[in-house]
This record gives C-alpha cells, structure tokens and sequence, in this order.
C-alpha cells in the first residue's frame, strides 16, 4: 500500500478549473472536502475500498460537484484545484485561495 501510495503522491497535481471543465461534462470528476487527505481518498478508490468510500459519500465528504460549485467555479477563473487521477476518475480538492 505504501508503494501504491508514494506513485500516487508522484502524480498529484494542481489544475485550473478551466481544465477540470470537459472532465465535469463526462461526469467522472469526484470532489473532495478539505477534511480529507486526497492520497488517502486515491488509495482508496485504487484498492475498490468501497466501505471507505461509501462512509465518505455518506457523511458527504465525496461527491460529484454541486450546482452551487460549478457556478462558483465558472465564475472564477483563478480558482485551482488538487487533483489526482485514479482511472476512470479525477479526484479533486479546492486549494485555499491567497
């Protein structure tokens, strides 16, 4: 697991939204709340932890992005996300803003 967890630390990234954008419209962007580590959220995903991943959809950790986020989103073109691409998704967390 750890190894699993140093390749996906490897290839998290940042991105603007702008980026995300055709990513949404396929519907396999996941987003993910500041209380959560986004490698352990990849790990997760990448070892089909479905209990894990269950128990944050259902605290609302991790879900698709909202109405209310992609008009925010849209409307910000500095907004940069934390994203990390575990096929067939992209897992992504709002940076603080400066």
């Amino acid at each position: 697991m750890q190894d699993l967890r140093a390749e996906l630390s490897e290839i998290l990234d940042e991105a603007e939204w702008e980026w995300l954008i055709p990513h949404v419209k396929r519907d396999v962007v996941i987003f993910v709340t500041e209380n959560l580590d986004l490698l352990d959220v990849g790990v997760a995903f990448a070892h089909d932890d479905t209990l894990s991943v269950q128990d944050w959809i259902s605290k609302q950790q991790l879900h698709k992005p909202l109405p209310e986020q992609l008009t925010a989103w849209n409307g910000d073109k500095t907004i940069r996300f934390q994203a990390l691409i575990v096929q067939p998704y992209i897992l992504v967390k709002e940076l603080a803003r400066a």
